[in-house]
């Protein structure tokens, strides 16, 4: 199965809460995000077999900054899946920024472990999206919440990870104070595809940004390299587009970006 119709598949299975009757052993991944978090179940073959997600706060810039709550969600969010499922999840990856070190690190895990699933690996998120892409060479771009994850592959092998303090966050606050609204009406302002076009303008500074800490990070790479964006910013209609232009060379947007990650999550699980 190519990756667009895994990435269809796991969009319908999350939006009509249904499953992929498909048999165990089952790979499952769960996504700490600033803004959200997903819980991805795929068969071992990478197909995926049920998902759910719950939009959150409990996680900033690849911190824990609610233990107790981030805790609570994956179990509901583990309940919901196994009885879909119509059986239990043991195991279970998760994913951390690069560069997260020492007890933020284990904090992840801990989540994980707290919500009844045996912990199997912490992978970078990035280096996650890049398993879930399928690629042997390239650049991957993973857009978090509060930070920017950045993998380069190079024959199949992972040679270098940044991670770097500008994500969708940024993009909220400055339409936040645009509009003079509260943040949290920002975020849902962001999602709202039908004022896309709208929003672009605003939001402009914070792409160009984005795409020119990424741009120095890379120069010292082949400049050959395919670049790929994932993440739940990469969905803003002319996003690419922008990207793009201010990082010198043409990106690309898988289908459902939000959920490229979650889904290289599961792979390691």
């Amino acid at each position: 199965m190519e990756l667009e119709q895994k990435l269809n598949l796991l969009n319908d299975l999350i939006v009509g809460e249904k499953v992929n009757p498909l048999p165990p052993p089952y790979k499952v991944g769960v996504d700490l995000g600033t803004a959200d978090i997903v819980l991805v179940v795929t068969d071992q073959e990478g197909i995926p077999v049920a998902g759910a997600l719950k939009w959150a706060g409990v996680v900033k810039d690849g911190l824990v900054v609610d233990y107790i709550g981030a805790i609570q969600i994956v179990r509901e969010l583990k309940a919901r899946v196994e009885g879909l499922l119509g059986t239990e999840l043991s195991r279970a990856a998760t994913a951390i920024p690069p560069g997260t070190v020492g007890r933020n690190a284990e904090a992840c895990g801990h989540v994980v472990a707290g919500a009844g699933l045996e912990l199997v690996t912490l992978v970078d998120e990035p280096v996650a999206a890049a398993r879930a892409l399928g690629i042997e060479d390239g650049i991957v771009v993973d857009i978090g919440g509060g930070t920017t994850g950045i993998a380069v592959i190079e024959k199949g092998k992972i040679t270098a990870t940044f991670d770097e303090p500008t994500g969708g966050t940024h993009l909220s606050l400055v339409l936040a104070g645009n509009y003079r609204i509260p943040f949290e009406e920002a975020e849902a302002l962001k999602k709202d595809f039908s004022r896309h076009r709208e929003i672009i303008p605003v939001v402009r500074p914070v792409i160009e940004k984005m795409a020119i800490i990424v741009k120095e990070v890379i120069k010292n790479y082949d400049q050959s390299l395919p670049v790929y964006v994932v993440g739940g910013t990469a969905y803003l209609t002319g996003f690419r587009e922008e990207f793009s232009t201010f990082l010198g060379k043409e990106v690309q947007v898988p289908i459902h970006p939000l959920l490229v990650t979650p889904l290289g999550i599961a792979l390691f699980g």
